[in-house]
């Protein structure tokens, strides 16, 4: 079995982000379960929720209700203590240059948008529910190459998860030629979740009780407040975008 928590691994965060697995990784140990001993850090994050040997993994919210909801079991989200938005859930932040005159989202219909992922609800599906339609450009493969993209010129705007742009904006200097133009509504996190579903109860017990024991600083660092118990309908019930295909089509 192995464990991934690859949604916010930044590099700045990367020895809390272990600390965190190892508090919980020692819990398991102790409810009997072979925990590995380290975390897997793999590009390809689709072949891993798709695992039957994911002990413990974290997902989009997106590939979670096409995809992963009848294969994996949910355990809930993390709360990444965000402001004016509910415990474990998250938003987007539309980001343009600071050097565009446009001051607003509302006044971006028809701007290049940047997206990391077609399967991203943070980056792709809150871009397609904004109040104006823009036009699809390049498919960077993440939130840090989207901000690249809008500061280099190569796409007008950007949706960017609040905790991504956070951890960018404290450990990298890829966005200080952005400018933040406005917040989408609301969604669960990232999900947690297992392919061994008679672990649940125990993944999630090592999980909620691994926060609570991890130190201050390190739960300050990752920005972490808690953990939130969430339903698969939670997730379900928010709408699915149009392929980037369809949504431009539509554009056009």
């Amino acid at each position: 079995m192995f464990a991934a928590l690859p949604m916010y691994d930044h590099p700045g965060v990367r020895a809390e982000t272990d600390a965190l697995w190892a508090a919980i990784r020692d819990r398991l140990r102790d409810a009997g379960i072979d925990a590995p001993q380290d975390l897997l850090r793999k590009d390809d994050l689709h072949a891993q929720w798709e695992s039957p040997e994911l002990l413990l993994g974290q997902t989009c919210g997106l590939p979670f209700r096409t995809d992963l909801h009848y294969r994996v079991t949910l355990l809930g989200s993390i709360d990444y203590d965000l402001p004016e938005t509910p415990p474990g859930h998250y938003h987007s932040i539309f980001v343009a240059r600071n050097d565009d005159s446009r001051s607003h989202v509302t006044e971006f219909r028809g701007a290049l948008l940047a997206y990391n992922d077609r399967r991203s609800h943070s980056g792709w599906a809150t871009a397609c529910a904004a109040p104006v339609r823009f036009r699809p450009g390049p498919e960077t493969g993440s939130h840090r190459d989207s901000a690249r993209a809008v500061t280099s010129g190569e796409a007008d705007i950007a949706a960017l998860d609040a905790i991504s742009l956070r951890l960018l904006e404290e450990h990298t200097d890829l966005v200080r030629g952005l400018k933040r133009l406005g917040r989408s509504g609301t969604s669960p996190g990232q999900a947690i979740i297992t392919a061994v579903p008679e672990y649940e109860t125990a993944v999630r017990s090592a999980l909620v009780a691994g926060i609570a024991a991890l130190p201050e600083k390190a739960k300050s660092a990752l920005g972490i407040r808690g953990f939130l118990r969430t339903s698969p309908q939670d997730y379900l019930s928010v709408p699915n975008p149009p392929s980037p295909e369809a949504y431009g089509s539509a554009a056009a």
